[in-house]
């Protein structure tokens, strides 16, 4: 059996090999969803539509009316419910605009260190990733993106608050973003899934100043519902009517109920109070870690959203934390600038992460 030369320049995730090493009762500190509850009115939203019998059938490809006028409001730029199209999850609507908007042998900037798919949708695509080293303090610099724009290139990726950096970038570099899509004739795909887990800043979408921008994001982090594969992508119309073409043989239509229930609460009061003590905790959690990894001496800049650290560790660091029971990602996962770095989840009680942080220590001591 002969298999496509696409799948053959992509690998599985450096993520999933470490999970996949891990014992059962490890510390997790690689894992991206966050460890709470689904807040009881959003469960109770999906499972009125699936007793209603709302939920049993597909819906339409672009997904239903409700979800799509809640989305355009919400997003924080102006857009109307044609601009949007609901797919199952953020990782499909990442997948989905790259598809639709790259060719094969096109070149798509991509942050380095920066999200593991936007390397590996861009290869499935058949097009080139070309990697855009951030600064010191884990920022994607709008200079650093228009120095590494040619011809051959198509698409920009940024992610703010980003995965694995927790980066934010400023309202002016969004601005700067979204004038080198337009002055360039190339598309912007910013990746805003942790748009509400922000803690220094604020966060704004390059779409609110640019045409070239296609927005993606979901409801997986923000109200704590990974396994409903719930996401979104608000795009121009034209760029929308492609992409439905790659959703609708691939997918079909979202997850209903997931779509009534996300409809019904996205700009609920009772949700923006939820996702506002989950951001609260996810500060204090990220207080924590980083106070203690200064005490050990290792430099990480701080996170300024979503729930990730990345620190720059020593050689080892991360085979000698899984030996001792503690699950970190290797920081080149994420690209070849990531070498020398790892990725820290603190989606994790405090409990468990003041136990991982102790056998961290222990680790970075006996590394030298």
């Amino acid at each position: 059996m002969e298999f496509s030369r696409r799948t053959q320049r992509i690998r599985i995730s450096g993520i999933r090999r470490v999970f996949e090493a891990a014992g059962e009762d490890d510390i997790n500190l690689g894992l991206g969803q966050p460890d709470f509850d689904t807040p009881e009115h959003v469960k109770k939203a999906a499972v009125d539509a699936i007793k209603d019998g709302r939920a049993a059938g597909y819906t339409s490809n672009v997904g239903i009316d409700e979800l799509r006028e809640e989305v355009a409001e919400y997003v924080g730029f102006d857009a109307s419910p044609d601009e949007v199209l609901v797919t199952s999850g953020a990782s499909e609507g990442l997948h989905v605009a790259v598809q639709a908007l790259v060719d094969p042998g096109d070149d798509v900037l991509v942050p380095d260190p920066g999200f593991v798919s936007y390397d590996a949708l861009t290869k499935v695509a058949d097009a080139n990733p070309v990697g855009v080293e951030l600064t010191d303090d884990l920022r994607l610099e709008p200079e650093a993106v228009k120095e590494a724009l040619t011809d051959e290139t198509a698409a920009f990726f940024v992610n703010s608050p980003a995965n694995p950096t927790g980066a934010v970038q400023t309202e002016d570099e969004m601005r700067a973003f979204a004038e080198i899509a337009d002055d360039h004739g190339v598309t912007l795909i910013s990746d805003e899934v942790y748009d509400r887990f922000v803690y220094d800043g604020e966060h704004v979408s390059p779409a609110r100043f640019g045409e070239n921008v296609v927005t993606v994001n979901g409801a997986s982090k923000t109200l704590a519902v990974t396994g409903w594969r719930l996401g979104y992508v608000v795009a121009p119309t034209g760029a929308v009517d492609e992409m439905v073409k790659v959703h609708q043989y691939a997918q079909a239509c979202a997850n209903a109920a997931a779509q009534h229930g996300v409809a019904e609460t996205l700009n609920d009061e009772r949700t923006d109070e939820a996702v506002a003590g989950m951001r609260d905790e996810f500060e204090a959690r990220r207080d924590l870690v980083t106070e203690r990894l200064d005490s050990m001496g290792i430099d990480c800049p701080t996170p300024r959203g979503a729930f990730y650290a990345f620190p720059r560790v020593p050689d080892g660091f991360v085979d000698a934390c899984l030996q001792k029971g503690v699950i970190t990602v290797p920081g080149e996962a994420f690209g070849e600038a990531g070498e020398g770095h790892a990725r820290l989840s603190y989606a994790n009680s405090r409990e468990n992460l003041r136990e991982a942080l102790d056998i961290i220590e222990e680790v970075v001591a006996e590394l030298g």
